[in-house]
């Protein structure tokens, strides 16, 4: 499978990132089967990125975790990751609460919506994919192929 990550920069050998925040799946290297998605990653910040492409040949003994859909599986594992609690997979993969859903899932974490409410303002939704890697083991199985400039894309007027 090719996966692709989004950066400022041409990352050859991933390593597992820690961030200030936690992210939907946890702390990890983040990549997509979206290379659109990974040129917005790049260019997240108004400025040319560099999209990494990588093969990923999954190993058999690894702890993988894949939600398929936006479930009730799904947003509970995201509400436990953002708010701090650990897991133990190598590997998770599954859609991505982008900016927009993002807030609904922190507006559900603050309770300020409903799970229902949650499902309801979610629904519209255009599909997303990422796959995080959580260990080392799981980054031996990424081979890294090559990078590409990412440009700011403009908006229409």
């Amino acid at each position: 499978m090719l996966l692709y990550h989004g950066d400022d920069r041409a990352v050859p050998q991933p390593v597992i990132r820690v961030h200030k925040y936690y992210k939907d799946f946890g702390w990890g290297f983040y990549c997509t089967k979206i290379q659109s998605q990974a040129a917005r990653w790049a260019t997240r910040r108004g400025r040319p990125g560099v999209v990494n492409q990588y093969r990923y040949q999954q190993s058999e003994d690894l702890r993988v975790l894949e939600f398929n859909e936006m479930n009730e599986d799904w947003l509970d594992f995201i509400a436990a990751c953002r708010s701090g609690q650990p897991h133990d997979y190598d590997v998770v993969e599954g859609p991505m609460a982008d900016d927009t859903v993002f807030n609904y899932v922190q507006s559900f974490l603050d309770g300020e919506i409903s799970r229902a409410a949650f499902w309801e303002l979610v629904s519209f939704k255009h599909p997303t994919h990422q796959i995080c890697f959580h260990t080392e083991r799981a980054l031996g199985c990424l081979l890294f192929e090559r990078s590409d400039k990412a440009d700011v894309q403009k908006k229409r007027q």
